[in-house]
């Protein structure tokens, strides 16, 4: 049929054109009709190519319509196949990229988990959404997560004031240092890092304007903070000892200058005293000098105690049994002190050290309990009790010494240990300070607090063995 269409308006064409040849009509006739057999024969094998199908007959209408319909069905079918294909890979690379992010997250979380410095990441509603295991120690606090900052630290701590300012103002905070109590009263020294966590956030004002022309510059809103905080409490007390250790040098070196002269002039004083009342006759002269004498004991009492305080000690090491100690300090506290009533309990071992100089140390411990209790109108009673502690992969031998006097004021807990300072009317100031002398020599410590149900007790750790290096005694918050 679509020849007949064809062909009937070129016969047309060629009887109203004007007289020719009829050979060259009919060359052109033959002409066009194979090109058009070849134009369809073309496009038959163009189509038998893309379905894959071997059709009918060119001429026959059916093959024309179902190989049509296999040619969209293949297009249709490839495109799906590369859809499916695509498909398949944005799936591969999608999971790939959900394992790194999964990776990362969890390298993220270890890191957290194990760094030395505790992490406190607070939102803007004061939540604490992320944390670590040291944040939690450094506190004394657990659980931390997902809890109100001012409701696990108070609301008058200075942490609490250092992250409302920075979530309130964006206020930054470099190296600053604060005392935190636990929640069992212990005070630690921490040292913290506050930042704002900032985001963008567009100005609803100028919304209209940044519609129509380029977006500014966006507003920085704080949405949270982010706190690290490391325990300066160990190091504080190294450093401490070290002060100590100086102070005693340089004490040392100036008691090496003045002892001569204190022992040359407080003999003279007594020799003059001595033959002034050998002399005199019972009155007010000889009074005076026996005044004199008194006073010129005393003095040498003073002078004796700071040189020993002063001096270097040379500790000549031995395995000391510090049950047998302890036993043998009771024994003498009860003979100068007999209306005190002494007792001892718990464990005590054998550890190296200088047993004249520990004797010495516990004797004016356990003394000066007894005269605490004794000046508070209380009957004197003091508790000597001994553990021992695995403590900075070190075991130690902690001695308590407690009594039932009125306690220590708060005011001069922090200068009990300072030589010559003393609440005694008659004291010299110098027992505690020998005492904290000694114990750093052993490469212990020496603490002192008052107890819940009254009184004061003071803490003697010593190391069960000496190191040659030795290392840094445990934290006083690990301690107590």
């Amino acid at each position: 049929m679509d020849l007949l269409f064809i062909f009937a308006p070129a016969q047309r064409h060629l009887i109203v054109t004007p007289p020719m040849n009829l050979g060259y009509a009919v060359a052109l006739c033959v002409v066009l009709l194979l090109s058009i057999l070849v134009f369809f024969f073309l496009l038959r094998k163009f189509m038998k190519d893309a379905s894959g199908v071997q059709g009918s007959d060119w001429s026959n209408p059916k093959a024309d319509t179902e190989n049509a319909s296999a040619f969209m069905a293949a297009s249709m079918q490839g495109v799906i196949e590369k859809l499916r294909a695509q498909e398949k890979e944005l799936a591969r690379l999608h999971l790939l990229a959900q394992e790194r992010a999964q990776e990362s997250e969890r390298l993220t979380e270890e890191v957290t988990r194990n760094m030395p410095t505790g992490l406190l990441l607070v939102n803007a509603t004061g939540a604490i959404s992320s944390t670590n295991p040291a944040a939690e120690d450094a506190l004394g606090i657990r659980p931390l997560r997902y809890r109100s900052y001012k409701e696990i630290l108070g609301g008058d701590s200075d942490l609490t004031r250092m992250l409302t300012a920075c979530l309130r103002d964006g206020k930054t905070f470099q190296r600053g240092e604060i005392e935190h109590m636990t929640q069992d009263g212990e005070v630690r020294r921490l040292g913290v890092t506050i930042s704002p966590i900032q985001r963008p956030v567009r100005n609803l004002a100028r919304a209209a304007a940044e519609a129509s022309a380029a977006a500014g510059p966006a507003d920085m809103k704080v949405s949270g903070a982010l706190c690290l905080m490391s325990d300066l409490t160990e190091l504080n007390a190294l450093q401490k000892q070290i002060r100590w250790k100086e102070n005693l040098a340089a004490l040392g070196e100036m008691s090496a200058g003045i002892a001569h002269e204190f022992k040359n002039s407080l003999a003279t004083i007594s020799g003059y005293a001595q033959m002034i009342r050998g002399e005199s006759k019972p009155g007010e002269t000889r009074d005076s000098a026996d005044r004199i004498l008194d006073q010129t004991r005393a003095l040498t009492h003073v002078v004796t105690e700071f040189l020993r305080f002063a001096k270097p000690l040379e500790i000549c090491y031995e395995t000391v049994s510090m049950q047998t100690l302890v036993e043998k300090v009771s024994e003498e506290l009860h003979e100068t002190i007999p209306e005190c009533s002494v007792q001892f309990e718990g464990s005590f071992q054998e550890l190296p050290g200088d047993e004249a100089l520990l004797r010495q140390a516990l004797l004016n411990l356990v003394r000066n309990g007894a005269q605490a209790a004794k000046e508070g109108g209380q009957a004197p009673s003091v508790t000597i009790s001994g553990t021992i502690e695995d403590l900075g992969g070190r075991r130690w031998q902690r001695i308590c010494v407690s009594d039932n006097g009125p306690g220590i004021p708060e005011s001069d807990l922090p200068k009990i240990f300072l030589p010559f300072y003393t609440t005694k009317s008659e004291g010299t100031g110098l027992g505690l300070a020998v005492v904290q002398k000694v114990a750093l020599q052993h490469a212990g410590s020496i603490e002192a607090r008052n107890r819940q149900g009254g009184g004061a007790e003071f803490l003697l750790w010593l190391p069960l063995r000496q190191e040659p290096t030795p290392s840094p005694i445990a934290s006083r918050a690990a301690r107590i």
